[in-house]
């Protein structure tokens, strides 16, 4: 009896462990981002906690061979965790701050603190099974069969455990109930081997879950939070500001994705100039457009509007966002405009073509999707391009690090005739690729075929129009280290550099 509750003991553990991991990747993401910097950290971490709990639970268990010692070890783990989500707020609000300060040592120095906060826990979680071993083992004889079994069951748990907390647990109930659900199941684990003395434990915790969860994140004075949720793919919410305009936060919400401005379609963002730029090369208004990269729909709907005769194909990964386009952004999709929740290369790959006009809007700071800078990708897009068709893409960056530009602007450059760019913001610039020519003679030229509300946004377009910046490397499928360049500028941008 005693090995057969070892055995969910250790299954447990194993689900807590990994499932862990996943959700502190996420508890840091709407601060810290989605980098491999983030990931590298956490996973890092983990892996030197459980390295240390593996040699703390061998000698707790030579010392204390009981099943008591390994419970209570076990439910002093569930209740370190079910603290980490609150405990890590303070450290959150000092990293924010230290951000926009560029303050690189106490932004780094929250962030350590923030993964102590989850090493703690995993060191615990990682004793336990050495000390289940001790104590599954009968004789040397059969130690090895023992020990194998019981890693195998811990193994299986923590997968498991890292399905669940990615496909079910972050996406329906949120990272912060994904922490106590794991504490839960782990203290009611715990409590079956100690007796119902402990029960108190699992009931306080489970309490703690029915508690409402408040705001992640504080907004500016004068602004409000309207909606944000955990959906599959990332941490999104919506803020109104104080003059009514919204805007889409993705993660750590260093840039918007979306913006909708009431009464508007024109937002004095970048996506102004991705309604005028085309017209730099093309010799009429697009009659089909993709956009990938759609987010909530603000590109897309400016299009419908001032293109009433196009198709618009809106490509987005993360398909609540186009929910979130239709509730809060005024997107409208019909038989004209349409959305597509898919990766955006794969969707290319089996689009029809015939594309007047692809829009690329899919980097997301600081994570950017290696296989949407590549010389590959950018020749699948001239291939589904109606003749004289362009590609447009916003090149979202750090201010005055251009590192980004000049390797999607020497890629866009191997397989283009011609690339232009227009450094629309100091974060954001727009790259033009096209067959023919593209200037601002043209897209001057090409204002009569524009609503008169573009006009005035043609003219800003065409002043600010110039070649591509020299240098940058071909990026291609077999080598793209676009994340060790992001990586790069986040810490320049941390240190001040």
């Amino acid at each position: 009896m005693n090995r057969g509750f070892l055995y969910v003991l250790v299954f447990v553990v194993g689900m807590a462990s990994l499932g862990v991991e996943i959700a502190a990747a996420r508890l840091m993401a709407p601060f810290f981002g989605a980098s491999t910097i983030v990931w590298a950290n956490t996973i890092g971490v983990v892996l030197v906690s459980l390295s240390i709990g593996y040699w703390l639970g061998g000698r707790l268990g030579d010392r204390h061979p009981n099943m008591r010692g390994l419970c209570l070890l076990a439910l002093a783990a569930a209740a370190l965790l079910a603290v980490v989500p609150f405990a890590a707020k303070p450290f959150f609000e000092v990293s924010v701050d230290a951000l926009d300060e560029i303050s690189a040592g106490a932004f780094v120095g929250s962030l350590g603190g923030v993964l102590v906060l989850i090493s703690v826990p995993v060191v615990l979680l990682g004793a336990c099974s050495p000390w289940a071993i001790r104590l599954a083992v009968d004789d040397v004889e059969h130690a090895g069969t023992v020990a194998g079994r019981l890693y195998a069951i811990s193994t299986a748990g923590s997968l498991l455990g890292t399905m669940a907390s990615a496909l079910v647990l972050i996406p329906f109930i949120g990272t912060q109930r994904t922490f106590l659900c794991f504490a839960l199941l782990l203290a009611l684990t715990a409590t079956a081997g100690l007796g119902w003395r402990y029960l108190a434990v699992p009931v306080v915790l489970a309490g703690v879950i029915a508690i409402p969860i408040g705001t992640v994140k504080a907004t500016d004075a004068g602004d409000s939070v309207l909606w944000e949720e955990e959906t599959e793919v990332q941490y999104a919410r919506v803020v109104e500001e104080a003059d009514g305009d919204r805007r889409l936060e993705l993660n750590e919400g260093v840039v918007e994705h979306s913006h909708y401005r009431p009464g508007s379609f024109l937002t004095g963002n970048y996506w102004d100039g991705l309604l005028v730029l085309p017209l730099a090369a093309l010799e009429r208004p697009p009659r089909r457009i993709a956009i990938l990269g759609n987010a909530a729909g603000t590109a897309e709907r400016g299009y419908g509007h001032f293109y009433p005769g196009a198709e618009v194909d809106g490509v987005e990964i993360d398909g609540q966002l186009t929910d979130v386009g239709e509730r809060y952004f005024g997107l409208e999709l019909n038989d004209r405009l349409r959305a597509h929740t898919e990766d955006a290369r794969p969707w290319l790959q089996r689009s029809s073509g015939d594309f007047d006009l692809i829009v690329v809007d899919a980097y997301r700071q600081p994570y950017i999707p290696f296989y949407l800078t590549t010389r590959e990708f950018f020749e699948l897009a001239r291939e589904r391009l109606a003749p004289g068709g362009v590609v447009v893409v916003n090149v979202g960056h750090p201010e005055d690090n251009d590192d980004l530009e000049k390797v999607v602007g020497a890629t866009m450059a191997e397989v283009f005739e011609t690339v232009v760019r227009d450094p629309v913001k100091d974060e954001n610039s727009l790259l033009l690729g096209a067959e023919g020519e593209a200037s601002s003679k043209r897209l001057l030229a090409n204002r009569r075929l524009l609503p008169p509300e573009l006009h005035n946004q043609a003219a800003i377009e065409a002043a600010r129009l110039e070649p591509r910046l020299a240098g940058g490397e071909v990026y291609s499928d077999d080598r793209a280290p676009v994340e060790w360049l992001i990586d790069r500028s986040i810490l320049g941008y941390a240190s001040g550099d």
